[in-house]
């Protein structure tokens, strides 16, 4: 699969849909995920750690991610069965699903606050491994959030409420995993089997052309890989999927996660597969904390702060990719208060130093540095240093790309001086990190 391998092959069939990376996307910078379904109600897993450091034999059974928590139940001897059998008497996982009521959900509500960050997409899960559809896709049978549970469209509320925040719409799609319809066993090693039959290829081939003929995705996010048997040419293979998306959107996006096929940017993880962090059609995603799913056993020491949320998304921007940043509804549908706590001061950075990330590019002409931090981008007519350090800071110049006279914070000029191979600056301002911009020589 094309899901995290550095030097991934597109098969023959799959090269009608090369094309150019629309530039919407390249210069969005920011996009924020949502991971919101059954598993929400129990809301639970160990906080082990982020993906790619936590070691791989210990990965399935100890999983931080809450919205696995079907599969983790199931490991016997794992944290998560201890805390099934418990707290829920070893319980059906639908069970979850006929309790989950998102009695406070507010489409509106929650895209004001995605918007209030500065993002330029937002992207919710339509179907997780579950397999728990949020809108009533075909051949569910009824398990979905219209038929059970919420009764109601999620992904219309979310499609609607996107839109008129003025942000792009994306869908998040599991095509590689389904525990309920493969009914297989848990997962508990890389190697473990993933479903692969025609059946289950056509089942997922039909969600995602109702998804894209009912709500005109932007952005078609994969996850996993996509079932072998409906990867080559046919009347429900995904060659027909994707040229039903491009058909309907022709500036849309896909996602490197769709199996040995098509991808127009490729993904990394946490701190797993960043080996395909390279050029300028990549996208870094995580949560705010360790779990994409909601997880009440998150305290602030799991998550980002709002500092290290902008640090973090200077950095991708930095060097040329988007940053897609999840929050994990409450069951309610409520945004839980640290993740909203770190979206809004994410907004408040943007709102005065936006112009730095947003439409930016890398400046390769100056180079990062960890001590003191700073990061460099440009826009058209500026280049920018984001610097995470207060007082007297030098900025290496040695090609004397800079103009000093010319550097300025947010609200008026700041004084610089060209200091031994560089431009020395007094950052006083309270915002972190600060971002200085020049114009440059040439």
């Amino acid at each position: 699969m094309a899901m995290f391998e550095t030097d991934p092959v597109r098969p023959e069939t799959y090269r009608e849909f090369e094309r150019p990376l629309p530039e919407w996307f390249r210069g969005a910078a920011l996009g924020i995920f949502v991971h919101w379904g059954p598993y929400s109600v129990p809301a639970w897993a160990e906080p082990t750690g982020e993906l790619g450091a936590v070691p791989r034999e210990e990965w399935y059974a100890h999983n931080p991610y809450a919205e696995w928590y079907a599969n983790t139940m199931r490991i016997e001897g794992s944290p998560a069965h201890e805390h099934h059998e418990q707290v829920y008497s070893g319980a059906p996982y639908d069970d979850f699903l006929d309790a989950w009521r998102a009695e406070d959900f507010d489409a509106d509500e929650v895209l004001a606050v995605v918007a209030a960050t500065g993002a330029r997409y937002f992207i919710p899960t339509t179907k997780h491994h579950d397999g728990v559809t949020l809108w009533d896709a075909p051949g569910t049978d009824g398990r979905n959030t219209v038929a059970r549970g919420p009764q109601r469209d999620l992904i219309g509320a979310f499609a609607d409420a996107t839109r008129a925040a003025g942000l792009r719409f994306g869908v998040y799609y599991s095509g590689g995993l389904d525990w309920h319809f493969s009914g297989l066993p848990p997962i508990e090693r890389d190697d473990d089997p993933a479903p692969d039959d025609l059946a289950y290829a056509e089942y997922a081939h039909d969600h995602v052309v109702d998804l894209i003929e009912r709500y005109r995705p932007d952005i078609l996010w994969g996850d996993i890989r996509w079932p072998d048997a409906g990867i080559a040419q046919g009347p429900k293979s995904l060659v027909h999927a994707f040229r039903t998306f491009y058909d309907r959107v022709p500036d849309g996006v896909v996602n490197d996660r769709w199996g040995e096929s098509h991808w127009d940017f490729r993904t990394s993880e946490y701190v797993h597969g960043t080996a395909v962090e390279v050029g300028e059609a990549w996208e870094n995603t995580r949560g705010i904390g360790l779990s994409f799913g909601h997880n009440r056993n998150e305290t602030s020491e799991h998550l980002l702060s709002a500092p290290e949320a902008v640090r973090l998304l200077v950095d991708v921007v930095s060097r040329g990719g988007n940053l897609l940043l999840n929050i994990g509804l409450e069951a309610s549908g409520r945004i839980p208060e640290l993740q909203r706590r770190t979206l809004e001061g994410i907004g408040e950075w943007n709102a005065r130093y936006g112009h730095t990330v947003f439409g930016a590019r890398p400046e390769e002409r100056m180079p990062a540095s960890d001590s003191p931090w700073i990061r460099w981008t440009r826009t058209d007519d500026a280049v920018h240093a984001i610097v995470d350090q207060r007082g007297r800071v030098h900025l290496p110049d040695p090609d004397r790309v800079l103009d000093e006279g010319t550097a300025r914070v947010a609200d008026g000029a700041v004084a610089a001086e060209r200091v031994d191979g560089g431009i020395l600056i007094d950052v006083a301002d309270a915002a972190t990190p600060v971002a200085i911009s020049f114009r440059p020589r040439d």
